[in-house]
């Protein structure tokens, strides 16, 4: 049972543990991660007992005006939806790291008016239809907590990230040292 998240979600973590939707708790192990894009790939062991994968769209055919929902556990309030609309498209999400490439921003972000909060990264934004779109990353806010801007990382980039985090451990950046 693979599962993404946000690599700023589990950074630094000793111990990572997985609760299902019906309570049950499972220790994860890290399969693999990437910093630049915020993205990491977890794993659980739960046999039968694993819920059946959500799809992935298309994020490019996303539109300002799209209904969304994002689905996460903000403040530690497990199972928590939120609904908005996609209210902006094409933002860049500026990365915090120590290496190299701490210049480097996620392109085509989606911008979300659905409450976004501490505690919903790693989550998903969901199209009408329960496809996954994004992966809930980041919101922008003085106060810390929803003002009406989240951000989400675009399901393309999950779709090309994440095979190689499950086969590598990571992933590689192409980089032509110009920004």
């Amino acid at each position: 049972g693979h599962i993404v998240t946000n690599f700023h979600v589990i950074e630094g973590a000793d111990q990572l543990i997985v609760t299902l939707a019906n309570g049950v708790e499972y220790e994860a192990e890290l399969v693999g991660e990437d910093p630049i894009n915020d993205l990491a790939v977890i794993r659980i062991e739960a046999g039968g007992a694993l819920p059946a994968t959500v799809p992935l769209a298309d994020s490019d055919r996303v539109r300002v005006g799209q209904f969304v929902a994002a689905i996460g556990n903000p403040f530690g309030l497990q199972g928590t939806m939120t609904v908005g609309f996609v209210s902006a498209l094409g933002r860049y999400l500026p990365v915090s790291s120590d290496s190299a490439e701490s210049n480097y921003t996620i392109p085509d972000i989606i911008q979300t008016d659905a409450p976004i909060n501490p505690g919903n990264s790693g989550g998903v934004l969901l199209d009408d239809e329960g496809n996954v779109i994004g992966v809930t990353a980041a919101i922008q806010s003085a106060v810390k907590s929803s003002a009406g801007i989240g951000f989400a990382i675009p399901s393309v980039i999950v779709q090309k990230v994440v095979p190689a985090l499950i086969e590598q451990g990571h992933y590689d950046h192409p980089w032509i040292g110009m920004s």
